[in-house]
């Protein structure tokens, strides 16, 4: 018993795994920003709150779904990394996936295929409108708005800055979550 406690680390020592070490990063990067909340479109509680919750939900998805769970958690986690470093949501997608890949190569041990399947998620998470043939882009979307909805506001906030068409694609991606989680349909937004 003993021993497999000293391996629980807390994120601290060198017994932390490359994925680990990806989470810890992101967090490391919201805690160092230069850029403060007055300045960001979102503040730095709400970037940590929800890269977190993103990855823990990737992370439950991808059980239910048969993917790999540190891929999917570590796709989930850095899927706004764009926003986090810069403040701003402008072409975060594609912007956040170059950066996604510099950290995934900085932190190595990352096979390029796992880095492309990270990347893609990253770089097309944004496009809920779209359904791809990609499981892990497809659950990063679904953890993106299903965590999204968890949150005050968040139904509000959509209405206002998506088109009635997104909306109803962000709903709709939400109700499937809710539905593989066997929860209840609704409420659809907290």
């Amino acid at each position: 018993m003993k021993s497999k406690l000293k391996d629980f680390h807390h994120y601290k020592g060198s017994g932390l795994t490359r994925f680990e070490k990806v989470e810890k990063k992101v967090i490391e990067h919201i805690l160092s920003t230069k850029i403060p909340d007055q300045n960001r479109e979102d503040s730095q509680t709400f970037e940590f709150l929800h890269a977190s919750g993103c990855m823990q939900v990737g992370k439950i998805l991808a059980q239910k779904r048969n993917l790999d769970v540190n891929l999917a958690g570590t796709a989930c986690v850095l899927h706004d990394i764009f926003v986090i470093i810069n403040g701003t949501y402008k072409n975060h997608g594609i912007e956040g996936a170059a950066i996604a890949e510099k950290i995934l190569r900085e932190i190595g041990g990352f096979p390029e295929e796992e880095i492309r399947i990270i990347t893609q998620a990253v770089a097309h998470h944004s496009e809920k409108e779209v359904k791809s043939n990609d499981p892990y882009t497809e659950l990063v979307k679904d953890a993106d708005v299903f965590e999204n909805s968890l949150y005050k506001n968040a139904e509000g906030f959509y209405r206002i800055h998506k088109p009635p068409h997104i909306f109803q694609k962000y709903v709709k991606r939400i109700i499937k979550v809710r539905n593989e989680l066997n929860l209840p349909e609704k409420p659809i937004f907290q």
